[in-house]
């Protein structure tokens, strides 16, 4: 087996929308496993929250999420999402779908280091990082 880092995202109650939303960005096969279905919590108001969930595209993305028990306190921290390559159609699309509903921090435009590159947050407050390589095939720095 392959080896590979897969992010793996926190929510308050918002797991399985997030996921199916990301389900609509990126394609792929979605699956939802909640905390009743393990009978993982003795907490009946959590039946239906997600306890592991995973988003596997047709191009190898891999993204994981699950809600928060209600006992802990929600993670934070600061992090961002990078996709990068260089399908400036499929990465633009990718684009369109994440910034409906969320907000621009950096539009998604020519950079100074030849790639085209800009940063967002969607509408469930996960930041992204997109970057198109350049004529002469350069990488995120």
């Amino acid at each position: 087996m392959t080896t590979r880092l897969n992010p793996y995202l926190s929510f308050r109650d918002t797991a399985r929308d997030a996921m199916t939303f990301y389900q609509s960005v990126f394609g792929g096969d979605l699956t939802v496993s909640t905390f009743g279905d393990f009978q993982a919590s003795e907490d009946p108001a959590e039946a239906d929250k997600v306890m592991h969930s995973m988003l596997t595209s047709s191009n190898e993305f891999v993204l994981m999420a699950s809600d928060t028990p209600n006992s802990m306190d929600a993670p934070s921290g600061g992090y961002s999402l990078s996709v990068s390559g260089e399908d400036e159609q499929e990465l633009r699309a990718y684009w369109d779908k994440l910034v409906e509903g969320g907000s621009v921090t950096m539009p998604l435009e020519q950079a100074p280091w030849g790639d085209t590159f800009g940063m967002c947050t969607d509408k469930f407050g996960v930041n992204w990082m997109l970057n198109v390589a350049g004529q002469g095939g350069a990488t995120q720095p």
